[in-house]
């Protein structure tokens, strides 16, 4: 049942536009503020905007942007992670230690300069996938080091020792032996990333979760 509804909800938001005929951006200047009604079944804000038809607009965004900003978190930290578990060495410290770094520093005065530096022109929702991939580009340091984790508790394991004395290679060993196997883990991180890519409040007047929610 939880699948059919979360399946509903993003059918209707994906398909918002064909049934939703009040503008997310429309202000009614005579209603701000307006309690929930038959025209506003969620009222307006103190802008005169619709909340039904900012909240169905904002679905869509949320929906589709934060899994891609997840999946681009994901990616890297499956090729680098199973790199840093598998091989070891030097390649384990440097990918470990640009990890700490992304880990250790804050990135919204990035996120602020990239936002500053796009033309005034450019189209808002162009802007927000902007900084969405920026978002999903710089969480991977998190999933890296669970993926490496989960890598090194099968590293020596007898499948994995089975492969190696069978001159199995190492691209093949890990994307053939240890990747079915890590993709649980993975696609935990992904569920994890969701939430918190949905969370960020975009650039007026495009409505998001975030926004809403704040």
């Amino acid at each position: 049942m939880a699948v059919i509804f979360l399946t509903l909800v993003g059918a209707a938001a994906l398909t918002c536009a064909t049934w939703e005929k009040t503008p997310y951006d429309a202000q009614f200047r005579e209603s701000p503020d307006a309690a929930p009604s038959r025209r506003f079944p969620l009222g307006t804000d103190a802008l005169g905007r619709d909340r039904f038809a900012r909240l169905a607009y904002g679905t869509r965004l949320s929906l589709l942007l934060a899994p891609a900003a997840a999946a681009l978190s994901c990616l890297p930290a499956a090729l680098l992670g199973g790199i840093a578990g598998l091989a070891g060495g030097i390649l384990e410290r440097a990918i470990l230690a640009a990890a700490d770094l992304f880990l250790s520093l804050s990135w919204l005065f990035l996120l602020l300069i990239a936002r500053a530096s796009l033309p005034l022109n450019v189209p808002s929702t162009l802007s927000v996938s902007i900084t969405f991939a920026i978002l999903g580009l710089l969480e991977w340091a998190g999933p890296t080091r669970v993926v490496r984790a989960a890598v090194l508790d099968l590293r020596n394991s007898d499948f994995v020792l089975f492969a190696r004395a069978s001159g199995c290679t190492f691209w093949r060993l890990w994307w053939a032996h240890l990747a079915p196997n890590v993709m649980p883990v993975l696609r935990a991180q992904f569920r994890i990333a969701v939430p918190v890519y949905i969370s960020p409040e975009v650039s007026e007047p495009l409505p998001s979760w975030g926004g809403l929610l704040r």
